[in-house]
């Protein structure tokens, strides 16, 4: 459940843009119009539809996105230059990200550059978006390994030109929770804009990241259908969504029962499968085989399930394999009306085993069933033979 008194935060969804950025991964304009629509059906706020100044195919794409007239914000990213927001403007878009470097590594290398040099480009560049009547956020590139005084340099510069939004980009995937929490509380004393935080999950901590940086006053979260993107990829949009009312309270406006269908969308798209544990849309999240736990969950659902499957449209399942108990297979033979006394119960758990460990696989519940009437049979017959050899003896 969300609670009552929680804050709405957005959700700024980067697949068509840094998702497919993905090795290997390239987007056709029938699936990029199929994610953007499904997005929006899912009540993703806002998409960075792709970079413009890849050439006019992209340009092409991203107008395609635009014209659909979807119920969300359609951005695209640009670089530090004119060209980039020159493309955007043959895109169509009313709003773009313009990225600048902010830890003074990347200034040096990419701008050869000193903070005060990045903050007068920031200037003329956004000023002259802003002039051809765009929208800008600001995107602060490996903002993670800045002084945030370069940041407040910059951020102020484009403040004044009206930017309604800062992006924290923690762009190689370097932070952890607490040092997240701390970086964007002081952005914000440092800032009067909108945070929005962009984490890479070098370290798999992309999700726990931007959790943190809500709770740290961040409004906005950059995130990707299954966590695609470059290396090790970004925060998953399906978790930063199921994860916020629990660890934030925060509350998004996606809808939690669209999201394994835009899962199963993006990585076809992406030619990829989803892992099976994969949290919040994998196949086997809510399925349970461990004795233990089946026994519980039988009693009571929610002795080994923190999450309500029906909140994602979907159901528990339990399986049988090596690690099952008695409780499932009288769970599994009673819904069709087989019950088990205790000698055929045990008989047959043994067997389903024994079946398990040499297959190294899963016994599907028909041949469990199978199995039950053989063994229910075989104890019958010993009891009728046992009855007519004591008949015999009298």
């Amino acid at each position: 459940m969300t609670p009552a008194g929680s804050h709405r935060i957005s959700i700024n969804d980067t697949t068509l843009r840094d998702g497919e950025q993905a090795p290997g991964v390239v987007f056709s304009l029938a699936e990029k119009l199929a994610i953007a629509r499904e997005l929006a059906a899912a009540g993703v706020d806002e998409i960075e539809a792709g970079t413009p100044a890849m050439g006019e195919e992209e340009v092409e794409a991203i107008a395609a996105i635009v014209s659909a007239n979807l119920p969300l914000r359609v951005g695209s990213w640009c670089r530090l230059n004119e060209s980039d927001v020159d493309a955007a403007l043959r895109a169509g878009v009313k709003m773009v990200n313009i990225s600048a470097p902010m830890s003074r590594l990347q200034m040096r290398v990419k701008l050869k550059a000193e903070p005060h040099e990045v903050a007068a480009r920031v200037t003329r560049v956004i000023g002259y978006a802003r002039e051809k009547g765009l929208e800008v956020a600001l995107g602060g590139e490996d903002s993670s390994r800045a002084d945030l005084r370069d940041i407040g340099l910059i951020a102020g510069a484009a403040a004044k030109l009206g930017v309604f939004r800062f992006r924290f980009a923690d762009t190689l995937g370097l932070l952890d929770p607490f040092s997240t929490y701390e970086y964007i509380k002081r952005l914000r004393d440092e800032t009067g804009l909108a945070v929005e935080f962009h984490g890479h999950n070098d370290l798999g901590l992309a999700t726990a990241n931007t959790l943190a940086a809500i709770r740290a006053g961040a409004s906005h979260a950059s995130v990707t259908v299954l966590g695609l993107g470059e290396r090790a990829g970004n925060a998953p949009l399906e978790e930063v969504c199921v994860a916020l009312p629990r660890t934030a309270e925060a509350r998004t406006g996606v809808d939690p029962t669209r999201l394994a269908a835009l899962a199963e969308l993006v990585a076809h798209a992406a030619r990829d499968s989803i892992p099976r544990a994969k949290p919040i849309v994998g196949a086997d999240i809510f399925t349970h085989e461990s004795g233990i736990h089946v026994a519980g969950l039988l009693s009571d659902v929610r002795t080994y399930q923190g999450l309500d499957p029906a909140m994602l449209g979907r159901q528990h399942k339990v399986v049988i394999g090596k690690h099952s108990g008695l409780a499932a297979l009288r769970s599994i033979c009673s819904a069709i009306g087989i019950e088990l006394d205790a000698k055929a119960g045990a008989a047959l758990l043994a067997r389903v085993k024994a079946i398990a460990k040499m297959t190294k696989s899963l016994v599907p519940d028909g041949r469990v069933r199978q199995l039950a009437r053989e063994e229910i049979s075989k104890h019958q017959r010993g009891r009728s033979d046992q009855t007519a050899q004591i008949s015999g003896e009298l």
